[in-house]
């Protein structure tokens, strides 16, 4: 973020606009930009692992596919079957959520957010409806990789920038933005997924591209709304942004902590879209008298939860502090954390429960996106929400993508860990991921006693504590 976003006459401006909502007219638009870019990216997730191991991964069709083998044999060992396709789930989706620190590094210093993030759906749309085509399967995921890069940071950061440091809608700006995500997530799969596993798998991943255009005419049309950027002066850089203080990069310092422990607590959320779901379409009841339920659907149920679960813990947190204190930031992350290790203990229940030769209910798993999601809305837009309050506005892009550094280990380790599922015994594969949200609580409460006070405070106080 520039100087100019950081302006007392922007924030004022800020707080005055409740058009949509409550909230500036600008986090409409970009709630509908946001949604349309992760229907096409969660339609694309959803399909992957299922189009790898049902369809791409197989002898006849594998050795068609331009520079795959290469990555088999140099980089993945000689893996093969569900192995490999975890491995490279594993490696897309944890680069997907490493190059927004590139995008955010661009945007801060050359291009600025907007034309860094009209770059980014570009190459997007051109990653999807390059899926279609099975030979360039690694290509489209480098395309990919390059369009959320320039996409994912740039547009959370422009979200930030609706709002002054001390408007408390800010929190619930992000809600709201995660609302926009889970009605996408709930459409993709449903709509993709069916389209690529009962039509054609790219027939699916055409469908992503398409609405990948339509995010970014959406965000053309709605960028008169959205907060003025002074795009950096080539050549005077002590003109486009003020030099950080010493409690601007404490403060940065803080949030670099919560990296690794958000990596962590994140792995039951993460895994969904790679060993659960191949486990769900191998293992789960989803016959429903002469209909069989594509398996993607198992997103669309955990998005429709989680869409339910925001919006009632947005209204329980709201009727809360109209009789009581509302939590802060990390002690909302704690409660989440319990949730998620409830969770993961139905995966665990569920798979202790299967009969022998038969297929699993879907009770335990419903429960189990029901307590997840409940994590989820405590977690996830929390998080956000505190990274864009705490970081120092002069590099506010570039903090956001470091944020997403939490997401790169977390889908990092699911690569791995998601490869265990065919050698390890269901009930301990799933309860390696008890103990990993286990320690996101420990961490969070460690957390919240040292250095608590500090995040949750504004930059005077931040700026007391350290003298």
């Amino acid at each position: 973020m520039t100087v100019a976003e950081a302006t007392p006459d922007l924030e004022q401006g800020a707080r005055d606009d409740r058009a949509f909502l409550g909230h500036p007219k600008g986090l409409g638009y970009l709630g509908f930009t946001e949604g349309c870019e992760r229907f096409s990216y969660y339609s694309m997730q959803t399909l992957l692992t299922l189009y790898m191991v049902n369809y791409l991964l197989v002898p006849g069709r594998m050795e068609n596919v331009i520079g795959l083998e290469w990555l088999r044999v140099h980089v993945y060992d000689g893996l093969q079957g569900q192995p490999l396709a975890s491995a490279i789930f594993g490696t897309y989706t944890a680069l997907v959520y490493g190059t927004p620190i590139i995008g955010g590094i661009i945007a801060d210093k050359w291009l600025g957010r907007n034309r860094t993030l009209i770059l980014g759906g570009i190459l997007m749309a051109l990653g999807h409806f390059l899926m279609a085509i099975e030979s360039a399967f690694v290509l489209a995921l480098f395309s990919l990789l390059l369009g959320v890069g320039a996409f994912k940071g740039n547009i959370a950061t422009q979200v930030g920038a609706l709002y002054g440091p001390n408007d408390l809608r800010r929190a619930m700006a992000f809600q709201i933005f995660y609302i926009f995500i889970n009605v996408s997530v709930i459409l993709g799969p449903l709509v993709s997924g069916t389209l690529g596993q009962k039509v054609g798998w790219h027939y699916g991943f055409g469908c992503a591209g398409v609405v990948m255009v339509l995010g970014l005419i959406i965000y053309l049309s709605g960028r008169r709304y959205l907060a003025p950027e002074e795009r950096p002066v080539r050549g005077e850089p002590e003109r486009a942004r003020e030099p950080l203080t010493r409690s601007d990069w404490v403060c940065v310092a803080y949030l670099l902590v919560l990296i690794p422990v958000l990596a962590i607590a994140l792995l039951t959320n993460q895994e969904i879209f790679n060993a659960y779901l191949v486990w769900g379409d191998q293992q789960f009841n989803l016959q429903f008298m002469s209909f069989t339920m594509p398996s993607s659907w198992l997103i669309t149920l955990d998005a429709t939860l989680s869409f339910s679960m925001l919006v009632a813990v947005a209204a329980f947190w709201k009727w809360w502090s109209l009789k009581r204190r509302e939590p802060d930031e990390i002690s909302k992350m704690i409660i989440g954390s319990v949730f998620t290790m409830a969770g993961g203990l139905c995966l665990f229940m569920a798979a202790l429960t299967q009969p022998e030769g038969g297929k699993i209910g879907l009770f335990w798993p419903f429960m189990f996106h029901l307590f997840n999601s409940i994590g989820f809305a405590h977690i996830l837009p929390i998080s956000l929400a505190l990274f864009s309050k705490i970081s120092p506005k002069q590099i506010t892009a570039t903090v956001i993508g470091l944020y997403y550094l939490s997401f790169f280990i977390a889908n990092a380790v699911v690569g791995y860990v998601g490869g265990l599922y065919s050698s390890l015994p269901t009930t301990t594969f799933w309860l390696l991921h008890v103990g990993s949200a286990a320690f996101g609580l420990v961490a969070f409460i460690v957390f919240k006693l040292v250095i608590g006070k500090r995040m949750t405070s504004g930059p005077a106080e931040q700026a007391a504590a350290l003298s």
